[in-house]
């Protein structure tokens, strides 16, 4: 059913076996990838002493670089066929490179090693064979999600198929984890594929936002408001008031506060009764409409919407994703091509009802009638998202298969360890029963596979990857051009420097006895501090390093726990002493390129070795038959183009 080989191997490798053997022994042997991976951080590039650069290269790999230009370099780690270095009694063959010298030996090994345990991510397919979404279809998607869209609603069209073919199980439903905008769900609802949908969503304005698309792609009819425009535009005024008055609350001094709120207080009993009146006017009509009288605002429903160019559906279930369990939504299931049906008898193209508010059949009866047999699929689930879907594999009885494609691997949580964050007000926000978990091991993090958290043998087993390791594994260097590859290097450069002006203001520590080994930091980085996070800036704050500098202060300044700290220490800051900073360190921004290019391209093996993670745990469950990787849409228009399949027994 799947491609002749479960993994997409590298050349040197035919079995996938012995492929997972090397690429672990690598990866927790490998001392340079480590350190490149995980053990360094650009913010401690100019703060610590020695500098980064002459600890963690070694000398001929530096005084390689030094004679060449950055772009040749990332040609190199790439591109460069390294054969043509071929070796005669242990020396490099070739004595000139680029009008330089040859890469030494250690430096050839090392990419030799990170290519040679990289999955392959070429995709071929016959582009006249892939379906071509509608205009109003593929409504709110730029190139990059048309791409992937097109694509892999295409492969999961050609899935199903097979397993109906070669299952005598015809997939009923295709359950969309975590849809957001749904525009893949949408894809596969409308012609030609006429998949009944259950889009699984666990915040309500995507779901709202989702919705708004279905009504350009013809999925569900546009919502006729019809509203007194008179108590309109009066409760509209009156809010503007109330607003108003709230504000001048809150400016006004103790000294003034009794008069003034004694006079306040006698306008706001003037106009209660209009603004009481008018409550009906502000609430959106398709509100009234869709909420039953026997059901209380509280109470969530899901949403069914039928094409009405096909026969295809789309069910909207509000559900917070926490494990692999669906039996909460699998309940809600309903049979939308028998909707369509009714629709279609009553003379109706298009039904958007919320269920159990039909006038021939209440849709929770057709929900206990039903036992779908489900597709789990996701295009960009985030962290331990992909996680739980392989996992609804196992732990459902409807789920018949899994397809899903990860990204945000630094959204992972760590099962071989207390979480790390790159800031700690970054954190999923945790239910109250979950907050044991905030500082223990997490059950649903990585690894996922008993291979990799039993390996190596011994007192240390199991691999870990931190969260600046996991950080790189999103990068995508062979996608870097040129222009692009300046922006992204200068931006590196400028805020590292800023980092060595927080720590001479004395606004970070510099590294501690106990960092001075790298690697010392579970955070990737040793400022002794909670994080400084500036974000992106404006463009023009990158036409130069004072404009950078002095547009992170006018942010940073802002802060509310420690504003009042970057003003006390950088408020004294010139444009002349900043000037001094770039003068000083610009002779070493090419250090930072060419360590931030090791990184960046020795981290392919670190996605590897999540995706082959997730590969592995499906191929240890007892249940499953059949499991592989393989590449979905082109690696230049999308990176993240692995999906993970899974085929019960």
């Amino acid at each position: 059913m799947g491609p002749d080989k479960e993994l997409p191997l590298p050349a040197d490798f035919e079995d996938a076996d012995a492929y997972v053997d090397s690429l672990l022994e690598f990866v927790a042997s490998s001392e340079m990838l480590r350190t490149l991976c995980g053990g360094v951080h650009i913010l401690d590039f100019f703060t610590r002493e020695p500098d980064l650069y002459s600890v963690v290269l070694p000398q001929e790999w530096r005084d390689f670089f030094g004679k060449h230009k950055t772009m040749d370099i990332l040609d190199l780690l790439m591109r460069e066929d390294i054969a043509s270095f071929s070796l005669s009694d242990g020396e490099i063959q070739s004595q000139s490179w680029r009008s330089g010298p040859s890469p030494p030996h250690s430096l050839v090994d090392y990419i030799q090693k990170i290519r040679k345990h990289c999955l392959r991510r070429d995709y071929t397919c016959d582009r006249k064979k892939i379906g071509k979404l509608a205009r109003h279809v593929a409504t709110g998607m730029n190139e990059k999600k048309l791409h992937e869209v097109q694509n892999f609603a295409d492969y999961v069209e050609k899935l199903t198929a097979d397993i109906a073919s070669s299952e005598g199980r015809p997939i009923s439903h295709l359950v969309d984890f975590g849809s957001g905008q749904n525009y893949l769900g949408r894809a596969l609802a409308s012609p030609p594929y006429n998949k009944h949908i259950v889009a699984v969503e666990g915040r309500p304005h995507n779901i709202e936002g989702a919705k708004g698309h279905d009504v350009k792609a013809k999925l569900a009819p546009k919502t006729e408001l019809m509203r007194n425009k008179k108590k309109f535009r009066a409760a509209q005024t009156a809010n503007r008031s109330a607003y108003a008055k709230a504000e001048l609350r809150k400016t006004i001094t103790s000294q003034e506060q009794q008069d003034v709120q004694k006079e306040l207080d006698q306008e706001d009993s003037e106009s209660n009764v209009l603004t009481l009146d008018s409550e009906s006017a502000t609430t959106p009509v398709s509100e009234t409409r869709t909420m039953p009288d026997a059901l209380t605002v509280t109470e969530k429903q899901t949403l069914l919407e039928t094409s009405t160019a096909g026969t295809g559906s789309i069910q909207y279930v509000e559900h917070m994703i926490r494990d692999g369990d669906l039996s909460s939504v699998i309940s809600q299931v309903v049979d939308g091509g028998k909707i369509h049906k009714q629709a279609s008898c009553n003379g109706v193209a298009n039904t958007r009802e919320p269920l159990g508010v039909t006038e021939q059949e209440p849709l929770q009866n057709l929900s206990e009638s039903l036992s779908p047999s489900l597709l789990v699929m996701s295009l960009h689930s985030c962290g331990n998202l992909v996680h739980h879907g392989l996992r609804s594999l196992v732990l459902n009885p409807s789920v018949s298969a899994v397809a899903m494609i990860g990204c945000c691997y630094n959204l992972l949580t760590e099962r071989l360890g207390p979480p790390s964050y790159k800031l700690p007000t970054l954190r999923p926000r945790l239910y109250p029963e979950d907050e044991k978990m905030a500082h223990g091991f997490d059950p649903h993090g990585f690894p996922m596979s008993d291979r990799l958290c039993n390996y190596p043998d011994g007192p240390n087993k199991g691999l870990r990857l931190n969260i600046t390791a996991r950080m790189l594994a999103v990068q995508a260097p062979q996608n870097w051009g040129e222009l692009d590859s300046t922006s992204f290097f200068k931006r590196h450069f400028y805020r590292a420097l800023l980092q060595r002006i927080f720590m001479d203001r004395g606004i970070v520590e510099p590294p501690t006895a106990a960092d001075a080994a790298v690697g010392g930091s579970p955070l990737g980085w040793t400022g002794g501090t909670q994080p400084i996070i500036i974000g992106s800036l404006h463009k023009h704050c990158y036409e130069s390093f004072t404009s950078y500098v002095r547009g992170a202060l006018a942010r940073l300044v802002q802060d509310f726990e420690r504003g009042s700290l970057f003003k006390e220490k950088l408020g004294s800051l010139t444009d002349e002493d900043i000037e001094r900073y770039f003068e000083c360190y610009t002779p070493r921004q090419k250090e930072l390129k060419v360590v931030w290019s090791l990184m960046a391209f020795s981290a392919g093996v670190l996605e590897a070795t999540i995706v082959v993670d997730r590969w592995l745990w499906l191929k240890e469950q007892h249940s499953i038959k059949e499991a592989w990787v393989e590449s979905v849409f082109e690696y230049r228009q999308s990176p993240r183009n692995l999906v993970v399949v899974g085929i019960k027994k």
